[in-house]
């Protein structure tokens, strides 16, 4: 069992958490991660992230008890990659967050010099 398949569950309401092993497999924050993409769905998922040491048997069938069944897809947001942030990194060594910062202060001109700099040579 994934924590797709118990979003798609409280999203169709539909209960699968039938034994321990089906329990043991919900991953709480995930599943409220997921269903804070809805507008109709945030306000349950926060209100869970609030009591985190409840029953993750109790979580489940808040949310499928109080979740209007309902077809909701969403994309999950995903950190993109940029090659630009790491020869930052590299060459300075800052940390993601810093160098995502100091990003946005270099030039164009600064960004090629560091390219070239960095440049090993090869195929690419």
């Amino acid at each position: 069992m994934t924590p797709f398949d118990f979003i798609n569950s409280i999203n169709n309401g539909k209960d699968i958490m039938v034994d321990e092993a089906t329990e043991n497999a919900y991953v709480p924050f995930v599943v409220n991660r997921g269903l804070s993409y809805f507008a109709d769905t945030i306000m349950y998922a926060n209100a869970l992230n609030q009591v985190v040491n409840t029953d993750k048997k109790l979580q489940y069938h808040y949310l499928i008890n109080t979740i209007t069944p309902r077809k909701r897809f969403s994309k999950w947001a995903k950190k993109h990659d940029d090659s630009n942030i790491e020869l930052v990194m590299n060459n300075y060594n800052y940390s993601y967050e810093k160098a995502a910062q100091v990003l946005s202060l270099l030039t164009k001109q600064q960004l090629d010099a560091l390219k070239n700099k960095n440049n090993k040579g090869g195929i690419r």
